[in-house]
């Protein structure tokens, strides 16, 4: 059966713990495998506007030896209205995955319906995975490893309704983490997703807070992120949302409230001033530039687990 990657608990503990582990062997040697030598192609399709993503996914499909057919949906015939099960449908006697960069979470479950070959969650409204795959390679990079992430804290302060906050509830409690969400009472997280991610915290040992109380988030944390405030779609309330969220900033009196070791992620791009400080940022306990890189990493793993285990 044919394995899709479209929220982060789509594997399991165990499946997500090997990808991990393949991550981090890939930042030892970064051709350690080459499951697209061939070349295979990849379709990477864009809908939104990327960097990161964008140089992550096209520089790890030719290193695993493919080729990254990079779309730009607007000027597809997914732009003018072509059914997403019949782009699938063209994309997958073509190509050896499809990675989607777009807006409803339910655009890449129809991929995914109609797709033969992996279909990957580049980022929705709803989840951000593949960032998050990232994140826990950069934890355990500077943690002690994969099996270290089991009883972390993650604390993630600021706006609690996108996809980063869904992600990391979903993502950090699949790796065994305690996760909290400090997030004003108006933007919390989707109550489904909530469930969800306490859902799985039962089986692995992790746990879910959401306060308004960012204080309360990050006392004693191991890890503690942010994201922007203004999230592609909600710039028409961008100054609105800079004042209910500044008491959420993630500032250096905030991070005296973690633990002394804890270590500083943010998914970029950053806005230095509003939703994190330079300081902070820019400082010793940020681990943003490796956690930048390890979207290469990550994504390699996940694209040759996806492959091996179609």
């Amino acid at each position: 059966m044919t394995r899709h990657f479209l929220r982060d608990d789509d594997l399991t503990p165990a499946e997500q713990r090997d990808v991990l582990e393949l991550g981090l062997a890939f930042r030892q040697d970064r051709y350690v495998r080459t499951p697209l030598r061939g070349p295979q192609s990849v379709a990477v399709i864009f809908d939104k506007p990327s960097t990161r993503t964008r140089v992550s996914f096209a520089t790890g499909v030719s290193e695993l030896g493919g080729y990254p057919l990079v779309i730009d949906a607007a000027s597809s015939q997914l732009g003018r209205g072509e059914p997403i099960a019949d782009t699938a449908r063209v994309l997958d006697r073509q190509t050896s995955a499809i990675v989607w960069r777009t807006f409803a979470q339910a655009n890449v479950e129809e991929m995914a319906r109609w797709s033969a070959v992996p279909v990957v969650n580049a980022l929705t409204d709803e989840f951000h995975p593949c960032q998050i795959l990232a994140d826990l390679l950069t934890v355990a990079q500077h943690h002690g490893g994969v099996d270290a992430l089991a009883g972390l804290t993650l604390a993630y302060v600021g706006d609690g309704a996108n996809n980063m906050s869904h992600s990391y509830l979903l993502g950090g409690v699949t790796a065994g983490m305690h996760v909290r969400v400090g997030t004003p009472a108006a933007y919390q997280p989707d109550p489904a997703v909530v469930v969800d991610a306490e859902a799985v915290a039962r089986a692995t040992g992790g746990s879910v807070v959401v306060t308004a109380d960012a204080r309360e988030a990050v006392a004693g944390a191991d890890v503690v992120v942010t994201d922007t405030w203004v999230s592609m779609g909600d710039e028409a309330t961008a100054a609105e949302r800079e004042t209910v969220f500044l008491p959420y900033q993630l500032n250096a009196d905030l991070l005296a409230a973690a633990a002394p070791s804890a270590i500083v992620l943010h998914c970029l791009p950053a806005y230095r001033g509003k939703e994190i400080t330079a300081d902070v940022i820019d400082g010793p306990q940020s681990a943003v530039w490796d956690e930048a890189e390890n979207r290469l990493h990550a994504q390699k793993a996940l694209l040759t687990w996806l492959l091996e285990n179609a």
